[in-house]
């Protein structure tokens, strides 16, 4: 549970954030009015003075765009550049893991390989192997 949590459900839920927010009605990053609680209340006036100005979308859009790219040390999942495993056991079950990651890949990309938007997010290639900031 913590390596999912560290690598793929964070890869799954960050690094899509701009593909998604990038456009500010998405994911308005503040709103000035209370957002309506009934369907049909919503004007276009209502939903212009409720929007972020000009200057808190363009800090809010630059934020998400900053968390959403690959750091400069990326590591894939699975990948360890550091030699910390030196008994047989867990290099055979680190080997086993990978093979697991590149057949979860493989399946990625041939479900994707049709699709107009493919969703990379959870392929193991495009997944940090521990939360980087």
């Amino acid at each position: 549970m913590v390596i999912f949590t560290g690598s793929a459900q964070h890869a799954g839920v960050n690094s899509g954030q701009y593909d998604y927010g990038g456009w500010m009605p998405n994911l308005a990053t503040s709103l000035q009015l209370p957002p309506p609680t009934k369907k049909g209340e919503a004007t276009e006036e209502t939903m212009l003075k409720t929007l972020p100005d000009v200057n808190v979308t363009v800090q809010g859009m630059a934020t998400m765009w900053l968390l959403s790219q690959k750091s400069r040390d990326f590591v894939p999942l699975g990948q360890y550049p550091e030699d910390h495993f030196s008994e047989e056991t867990p290099r055979q079950m680190i080997m086993n893991f990978q093979k697991e990651l590149e057949a979860l890949s493989a399946a990625i990309k041939e479900r994707n390989k049709d699709l107009k938007v493919p969703y990379t997010y959870m392929d193991p290639e495009e997944i940090e192997n521990s939360v980087a900031i």
